[in-house]
């Protein structure tokens, strides 16, 4: 009898041995959460380098490093970033704190440190699973390149005129952005020169990707064969390109170059728009933008979107231009940014509500230190890892009122429901069969609550700007789960009758 009490004990504790759940493998760049850095204005982890800098000047060097990152490099896994993007690591001229005016296209700038210091820094990302994406240059030098001076290198440079007519194609990729001395990529030695140069620092460092700065500045035909030499480097090597431009359908024509992803200023556009400021419609806008998107590019998800970056004023200020509550605002603007199809990229400092006007205002120093935000976007890192139809999942807008829109994420058999009040009235909406026909419940994941569907449908309650992501849960396949436990429940009570049985038998022996 000891023996089969035993037995049944032990059965009963192993029905409180959880089952894992083993998140699904990381195979595509859709999966990722980028967190981007201006390396100068980061984290100073290194004194040793700090040359000339001064904090008070808001156009000169204030000290971060590589060495900085390294020591924060716990603190963004923490907060669920998967990549890094830097702003770019080459020799600068004076003044170039920002790393878009090259000097030596082969040095590392010596304020940043050496090197070995930036192939540690890769190495310990590499160590937490975690990318890193490298901000080049090939459209220009900085002003004061060896080049320029050079009798025999003249003609590695575009002939010295500025950009007058954005609307002419030629005279975009040929004059000169802001002065810089653009370089002319037909050149068969600046091309060459470039894209040997682009090889080595793959080679070298073994980094993971290139945000590629000033795409529309050059020629299509020279990123065509920029991004077949880069990944016969390393095949899985990201390209995601800036083209500053405001028709969805210039953008994605550089798809055909062969360059993977691009940072979506459209979404930025209205994205800012709309979340800076109370009572915005959200829906038949940010929809239009994901349907367009659908037909321009092969792969949608892969697009980078952004609220705040180093060449436009923060989304803090925006809120603040309006009057409106930053914390308040970036929340919900945060939500829609990890739950819209498309990868996050956020921009140092959005963690702590960083101000900050148009540049150079947009790029103080860092501080760090505790602060809601923070949370909010682990929070959100965690959902967007956890369910792959937040990563690859068709988005469906259920939901499209004044200012409150409720969508849909799906991806094979999840689904994922997310309701984001943008008013300044408590709000109440309710998915019918129409929009929701399934009999499920509702569990939420920013709160506690789980709906439940009533007569008259999915009621949910959203107090004033506030959101809610809820996984859509069928009730069916939740009973058939819960009913497992029912086995616990038999084993565990016939375990307690065997003993009782036992124990009187043996006081009757007694």
């Amino acid at each position: 009898m000891r023996k089969i009490l035993s037995a049944f004990i032990i059965l009963s504790l192993l029905c409180f041995v959880p089952i894992p759940v083993h998140a699904e493998e990381k195979d595509t760049w859709e999966d990722e959460m980028i967190y981007f850095i201006m390396i100068d204005r980061f984290h100073n982890g290194d004194t040793s380098n700090d040359y000339e800098v001064e904090v008070n000047d808001p156009r000169a060097y204030h000290g971060g490093d590589f060495q900085g990152i390294i020591e924060k490099l716990d603190y963004i896994k923490e907060m669920g970033f998967t990549s890094i993007w830097l702003t770019p690591i080459v020799k600068n001229e004076p003044k170039g704190y920002h790393g878009y005016w090259t000097e030596d296209f082969y040095e590392v700038e010596e304020h940043f440190g050496k090197l070995e210091d930036f192939k540690s820094l890769v190495e310990e990302a590499h160590n937490r699973d975690m990318k890193i994406i490298l901000d080049l240059v090939v459209n220009h030098t900085g002003y004061q390149h060896s080049w320029i001076t050079d009798p025999e290198k003249q003609d590695r440079f575009h002939e010295d005129q500025t950009i007058y007519d954005w609307d002419n194609q030629e005279n975009v990729e040929n004059g000169r952005l802001a002065g810089l001395p653009d370089l002319a990529q037909e050149n068969p030695e600046t091309r060459k020169y470039l894209l040997d140069m682009a090889k080595w620092w793959i080679e070298e460092t073994d980094i993971d990707g290139y945000r590629l700065d000033t795409v529309k500045h050059v020629p299509k035909d020279f990123w065509e064969e920029f991004a077949a030499e880069v990944k016969s480097v390393k095949e899985d090597f990201f390209l995601i390109g800036e083209v500053w431009h405001n028709d969805p359908n210039y953008v994605a024509d550089y798809t055909k170059t062969g360059i993977d992803s691009f940072v979506d200023y459209p979404f930025y556009n209205e994205a800012t728009r709309i979340f800076s400021n109370s009572d915005q419609r959200i829906g038949r806008y940010m929809h239009s933008i994901w349907e367009r998107n659908t037909t321009l590019y092969e792969n949608p998800f892969v697009l980078g979107n952004f609220i705040d970056n180093h060449d436009n004023k923060r989304f803090t200020r925006s809120v603040l231009e309006n009057g409106e509550d930053p914390i308040t605002r970036s929340k919900l603007a945060l939500t829609y940014l990890y739950t819209a199809p498309g990868i996050p990229i956020i921009y140092y400092g959005t963690e702590i509500a960083m101000d900050g006007g148009e540049d150079p205002d947009n790029r103080r120093m860092m501080e760090f230190k505790d602060h809601e935000l923070i949370t909010y976007i682990s929070t959100l890192a965690e959902l967007r890892k956890n369910h792959p139809a937040l990563t690859k999942g068709e988005f469906n807008m259920l939901v499209d009122q004044i200012g409150t829109s409720v969508f849909l994420r799906t991806y094979e058999d999840e689904q994922i429901l997310i309701a984001i009040n943008n008013t300044t009235e408590n709000q109440e909406v309710v998915l019918t069969d129409e929009e929701l026909p399934t009999n499920s419940k509702l569990v939420a994941k920013l709160g506690e609550d789980t709906i439940m569907k009533s007569d008259y449908g999915y009621v949910l309650h959203l107090p004033k700007e506030t959101s809610e992501i809820y996984v859509v849960k069928e009730v069916e396949k939740e009973d058939m789960t819960s009913s497992s436990n029912i086995w616990y429940y038999l084993v565990t009570g016939l375990g307690v009758v065997l003993f009782i049985i036992w124990y009187v038998s043996r006081k009757r022996r007694v």
